[in-house]
């Protein structure tokens, strides 16, 4: 059986990552010639150093950007604009697959598209994040509604609220997010995210959603 077939039978998603073609290629005397080999043919793509995707002859699928957004650079979960669009907050398709990390920021260029991540501290980053699942039982971490709303408010040194009343010209005119979505986010995740912020720009936040609760446009 030809490496690639074999490969397509015992991997199930389209992203996968060294370890696992390693372990696929474990009976070649040279498995990292075949790799190469692999990637000449077209076979297999490298989205960057230890993650691949199965080129397109051969994928089932279409390749997952959330997924790969997990895989590139971590530990990080999608959120920002991305997440954003995601849940249908904002009216445009981003482009660029946006996350926050522990680590450095960091942009990939990729195969797959560009992916950007941004850092946050510790007790910024540990509270509310969401895990969604695929077909095939594949899944990725991504930020809740309301966290990712907060990260884009925290990240945005252009924005720096003084009072409750400036989020709206913000939040409606320059986001363009709808006063429906807002009214849907978990005001006890809110709170909490809040809490660990410990920033009053997030409180600002927090206090223009509860004022704005229900007054519509």
């Amino acid at each position: 059986m030809a490496a690639i077939e074999a490969l397509r039978r015992a991997i199930n998603s389209e992203v996968f990552d060294y370890q696992q073609l390693m372990d696929c290629l474990a009976g070649y005397t040279k498995p990292r010639d075949k790799v190469r080999s692999m990637l000449k043919a077209g076979e297999i793509i490298r989205v960057k150093k230890g993650v691949y995707v199965f080129g397109e002859d051969y994928r089932r699928g279409p390749w997952s950007r959330e997924i790969l957004a997990n895989l590139i650079y971590g530990p990080s979960y999608i959120s920002l604009d991305y997440a954003l669009s995601y849940y249908g907050f904002i009216p445009e398709r981003v482009v660029v697959v946006t996350s926050v990390t522990l680590s450095r920021s960091r942009r990939f260029e990729t195969p797959m598209g560009l992916f950007a991540y941004r850092r946050l501290s510790c007790r910024k980053y540990s509270i509310g994040i969401d895990q969604q699942t695929l077909e095939a039982d594949q899944r990725f971490l991504i930020a809740t509604p309301a966290k990712a709303l907060v990260d884009k408010i925290w990240t945005d040194h252009r924005f720096t609220p003084r009072k409750t009343g400036d989020f709206r010209a913000y939040l409606h005119e320059d986001l363009r997010i709808g006063f429906d979505a807002l009214s849907g986010i978990d005001r006890t995740m809110l709170d909490l995210i809040a809490q660990q912020y410990g920033s009053r720009k997030i409180r600002l936040l927090r206090d223009y959603l509860c004022q704005a609760e229900g007054t519509g446009p």
